[in-house]
């Protein structure tokens, strides 16, 4: 039986939450954080939006084509994405909010396995928290250094 992987990141940054929050929902600047991720562009035209759709290259753990949806969208606030991510699928939610050094970012994380992944799957769960971790902080050290 597969089961899912669920994890929460939290850390502070010393930017606004409006700059925050433009910079995650810009996922064309996804590759800028994420070591994984080679590239990421829309699929849907305009702006981002509920719905909106994205492919993104990922190098690691293998070359792959995934895509992604816009699952959740309140603008300045929280947004989440579905979709294929390496060796899962599942769902990324970012939540952006006011704190006294500028904003507190939750980043909850929702995922199960795929192929040969169900079978160790939830051994890789504290990697795949730490990888992520590693991840928010690149995001944390370039926002704050402007």
């Amino acid at each position: 039986m597969t089961r899912s992987i669920q994890f929460s990141n939290q850390l502070s940054i010393r930017r606004d939450p409006e700059d925050v929050f433009a910079f995650l929902a810009d996922f064309s600047r996804l590759s800028t954080w994420n070591y994984a991720i080679t590239s990421t562009r829309p699929v849907t035209p305009g702006p981002v939006a509920l719905g909106s759709t994205f492919r993104q290259v990922r190098s690691i753990p293998t070359a792959a084509e995934e895509q992604f949806e816009v699952t959740e969208w309140e603008p300045g606030r929280r947004v989440a994405i579905t979709g294929d991510f390496g060796p899962f699928s599942g769902t990324l939610t970012y939540h952006v909010e006011p704190a006294p050094a500028g904003t507190l970012l939750t980043n909850d994380v929702e995922l199960s396995p795929r192929g040969v992944m169900g079978v160790v799957g939830r051994i890789a769960g504290p990697r795949v928290k730490a990888a992520v971790a590693q991840n928010l902080e690149v995001l944390r050290t370039g926002l704050e250094a402007g």
